[in-house]
């Protein structure tokens, strides 16, 4: 069964940093792009970054880039996101998302464009 679980949130104190994983169960997961995602309460859910399947390219966010950073191991089947000096606006449900492409270096940066969802993670970062 293909899925993806994301793990590695929790609570932190503004300034601080986290680091989320995604393991997925792909077999083939070299093959697909990957992207993350955060959906904050009463807000929409709101790309974060996506990497390429070859790990090669990534994109941000314009309120996130500069502090957080997306990599894989695809020996390892897993995607990170780094997230450096938090704050009370990135309190969210951080969820990856993954899909096929045959683009290596492409970057998919909307949600519809992603097939497997992950349940997601809880960040809450306290003022």
């Amino acid at each position: 069964q293909v899925q993806l679980v994301e793990s590695g949130g929790g609570l932190v104190q503004t300034g601080n940093s986290l680091r989320l994983s995604c393991t997925a169960s792909i077999r083939t997961f070299s093959t697909y792009a990957v992207g993350w995602f955060r959906q904050a309460p009463g807000k929409e859910r709101e790309f974060v970054g996506g990497i390429s399947r070859s790990g090669d390219s990534t994109d941000y966010a314009v309120s996130v880039k500069g502090r957080f950073t997306i990599s894989r191991d695809n020996a390892k089947n897993m995607v990170y996101l780094q997230m450096l000096n938090l704050g009370p606006e990135d309190t969210a449900v951080y969820s990856c998302a993954a899909s096929h492409t045959t683009f290596v270096r492409v970057v998919l940066t909307t949600g519809n464009q992603y097939a497997i969802w992950g349940q997601g993670t809880q960040v809450t970062v306290s003022s």
